[in-house]
């Protein structure tokens, strides 16, 4: 139980990645961690690139980053809907404003871009969104994991556990 007391947020949007979003999810709860469903609208079921569904646990709207020690954001083409969502953007740059834990796998690098913490940080994606990174300024690297302070990135599933490891020891260090 070595996330006892922290508080994760995981961004959900239409056409989300499912096992980069309930992976992360259930793995957190694992370790005790509080964790919540944020999106958009509270009261509508988002659905997954596969037809699985998610019912947030709050609206974006609702949301005190401070509250927060970690925004998760999956990937799958949700992160193309996320960011054409000004509060779902600021959310994303507010937590790494207030030193967050911020991690985003596959597609979540749109995300990042979005919310303006890329140029010159070192992290990786799903390879179709490296030359928006690359265009952005970041540092692209091709590798499971990168930590770049406490940005924190992935690929694809297959990197979940990885991941989820980096996220869990930023957050016993915090």
């Amino acid at each position: 139980m070595s996330l006892k007391g922290k508080r994760i947020g995981i961004l959900a949007e239409d056409l989300y990645q499912d096992l980069e979003l309930w992976y992360p999810y259930l793995r957190f709860i694992e370790e005790g961690a509080e964790v919540f469903v944020i999106a958009p609208d509270k009261s509508k079921i988002y659905t997954s690139k596969h037809g699985y569904p998610v019912k947030p646990d709050q609206a974006v709207s609702q949301v005190d980053v401070k509250k927060l020690d970690c925004v998760v954001i999956p990937g799958g083409y949700a992160p193309d809907l996320m960011r054409r969502d000004p509060e779902m953007v600021k959310l994303v740059k507010d937590a790494y404003e207030n030193d967050k834990v911020v991690a985003g796998i596959c597609h979540a690098g749109w995300m990042l871009i979005s919310a303006g913490i890329v140029k010159n940080k070192k992290l990786t994606s799903f390879f179709a969104i490296k030359d928006d990174l690359v265009s952005a300024g970041a540092k692209y690297v091709d590798q499971e994991v990168v930590v770049d302070g406490k940005l924190v990135t992935s690929r694809m599933p297959a990197d979940l556990p990885s991941f989820c490891r980096k996220i869990i020891e930023l957050l016993e260090g915090s």
